[in-house]
């Protein structure tokens, strides 16, 4: 054609120029872009103030258990004091090493003072002569302590094998003990108390010196 040149017709540096630039077209891969996403300023904000309420939660758990450790452990409970044997009363070391032999009557109906009279009279003799003493009294008291004096005589027989006769009156003595409270009518629609009265009566025996 002479109105205009072909394609075919270009010149050899131009084809070449073309396929160059092909080919660096074709070997220049294409880099994907890669969207960074950006955490705003309060997620990171919220997440350590997260942080730090975590810390703290956790402080006063470390604490307390130094001072469950620390807690004083239940002292073991004392021995208790047994108290103090009493000395044996009857059979034990009176007087001199001698041993002494009780009797007792309690709630004998009889005054305090009735049996007092009588009691002042046997103190300090021997079991004979207050024997006779009391079965010449004239008082009703007298047989109960007559009766008080034979047991006491018989708990020193058979107890602790001492011979009656060889034994003195140590002590006697007459307690009052509690009062029966009564009512007789009298005139005029009154009423007077009675009061019958009761006794605690001992006796304490020990051998003769010798």
């Amino acid at each position: 054609m002479t109105g205009g040149r072909d394609e075919s017709e270009k010149g050899p540096d131009e084809v070449e120029t073309e396929v160059v630039d092909e080919t660096t077209l074709e070997e220049t891969p294409v880099e994907p872009t890669t969207e960074v996403e950006e955490t705003p300023a309060e997620e990171t904000e919220a997440e350590e103030t997260e942080v730090e309420e975590t810390e703290v939660a956790e402080e006063p758990v470390a604490e307390d258990e130094p001072k469950r450790s620390r807690a004083k452990k239940p002292a073991a409970p004392a021995a208790e004091e047994q108290p103090a044997a009493r000395p044996a009363r009857a059979g034990g070391d009176g007087i001199n090493g001698r041993p002494v032999v009780r009797a007792h009557a309690k709630y004998v109906r009889t005054s305090a003072r009735k049996a007092r009279l009588v009691c002042d009279h046997i103190r300090g003799k021997s079991v004979t002569e207050a024997r006779a003493i009391l079965a010449h009294t004239p008082r009703a008291v007298a047989e109960d302590w007559e009766k008080l004096l034979n047991s006491a005589v018989a708990n020193a027989e058979h107890n602790h094998e001492l011979l009656g006769d060889d034994l003195r009156i140590l002590s006697v003595t007459a307690d009052e003990g509690p009062t029966l409270k009564r009512f007789r009518p009298r005139a005029m629609g009154r009423a007077s108390r009675i009061r019958k009265r009761t006794s605690h009566l001992s006796i304490a025996l020990t051998p003769k010196e010798q």
